[in-house]
């Protein structure tokens, strides 16, 4: 006869541990201790095997017989459910341990060991640890959502900063595309909040193309008296056409004076 909860309150210990059987294999072992244990017993491969499901009245009737079927099901489909239920713990112990914040620190150490140049890691790093890390950091990466991650991206657009979070949600998204290469992540939240972001004003600055404006910027730049670093590099701009970030980056051991050659390195070009 299948138990009820009447039955069960009323399952006092005994001097010898006894069980009150429910039906399909789902009975309730009472210890002398007074502590009442919901088990299954089953047979997998010929085997006589027991699956034990938590306390009365901690897992009720209705729920202990719930995971009854769900065993069941399993046998049915070829599965021992003792060796799902241990897989499942090891997948979540796995999933526990690859936050977000592990993995970033992986992709770092990647773009490190491809030789990034040390402005690029610099900023990569700031993007991962200082402005996803907080919020994202500590959470498994097979659990983060596009909700969260745009609450990220979203605190730093709010500051004013449109490119800056633009570009968080690339490098957020290489995280978790290299979370989905090593089998530790199945989607990528970013690819969701394409178009969720305000696009950043563009400002276009108009050239100098008569050689008389050029002329006017070239004196003014002769004659700016402030820092001297600095129009020494406004200098340096405008008679070698390299980028602002080529300039700044330069190097004394790059240049070769007898010759007149300042070759760039290929990783700052």
């Amino acid at each position: 006869m299948p138990l009820t909860d009447i039955a069960l309150r009323n399952a006092k210990p005994k001097d010898q541990p006894y069980k009150l059987f429910d039906g399909g294999g789902l009975f309730l072992y009472v210890t002398p201790s007074g502590s009442r244990l919901w088990r299954l017993a089953y047979r997998f491969a010929g085997k006589a095997k027991q699956l034990s499901f938590g306390p009365y009245p901690t897992l009720s009737l209705a729920d202990a017989r719930q995971k009854r079927d769900e065993a069941k099901r399993a046998l049915a489909d070829g599965e021992d459910p003792s060796v799902l239920r241990q897989k499942a713990k090891i997948e979540a112990a796995a999933t526990a341990e690859n936050t977000f914040g592990l993995i970033a620190g992986e992709y770092l150490d990647r773009l490190q060991a491809k030789g990034c140049a040390p402005a690029t890691l610099t900023k990569n790093r700031w993007f991962l640890e200082k402005l996803a890390g907080p919020a994202l950091g500590h959470r498994p990466i097979s659990h983060i959502t596009p909700v969260e991650v745009l609450s990220v991206l979203q605190s730093v657009e709010r500051s004013g900063r449109l490119e800056t979070a633009r570009s968080l949600r690339s490098t957020i998204g290489s995280v978790f595309r290299l979370a989905i290469s090593t089998l530790r992540a199945e989607t990528d939240p970013t690819a969701s909040l394409r178009g969720a972001l305000r696009p950043p004003k563009v400002v276009h600055r108009a050239a100098l193309i008569d050689p008389k404006d050029v002329g006017a910027l070239l004196c003014s730049i002769d004659t700016y008296t402030g820092w001297p670093s600095l129009r020494a590099a406004l200098l340096f701009n405008a008679l070698t056409f390299c980028r602002p970030g080529e300039v700044r980056g330069a190097r004394w051991q790059e240049i070769d004076f007898d010759k007149a050659v300042w070759t760039i390195p290929e990783h700052r070009m």
